[in-house]
């Protein structure tokens, strides 16, 4: 399979994971010392991710992708994407627009997000 084959599959993986909030698959896809830059300028760890999920601090209700552009370079890829997330964030309504910039590196024999920032669009 190709490399840009790959990382659409797992982007889509990766979506159905935040939408879900399956704990399971944000563990296999996320690697574990990933960096996370939010829309706020704040870094988070993989564990900060999940544990949002995992107690119910954020719930995606709806997470529509579009202007996927993936740069294979090697043993990793850069994925750019805009995400339309529709959900709730400690109990209020968080309804925002992302540009995403994640790169996927092998770890392994699999690729893991090792790296990812959000910036909010207007």
């Amino acid at each position: 399979m190709e490399l840009k084959d790959k990382i659409v599959a797992l982007e889509a993986r990766l979506r159905n994971a935040m939408l879900n909030a399956d704990i399971g698959e944000l563990d296999a896809l996320l690697a574990d010392d990933l960096l996370f830059t939010n829309h706020l300028g704040q870094l988070q760890s993989k564990q900060d991710d999940i544990q949002a999920h995992r107690s119910g601090l954020l719930t995606i209700s709806s997470l529509e992708l579009a202007d996927l552009t993936i740069k294979p370079l090697g043993d990793i890829a850069i994925v750019t994407v805009q995400a339309d997330i529709q959900g709730t964030y400690a109990g209020q309504p968080a309804n925002i627009v992302l540009r995403f910039t994640r790169i996927w590196a092998k770890q392994g024999d699999e690729f893991q997000v090792a790296a990812a920032h959000a910036s909010a669009l207007a």
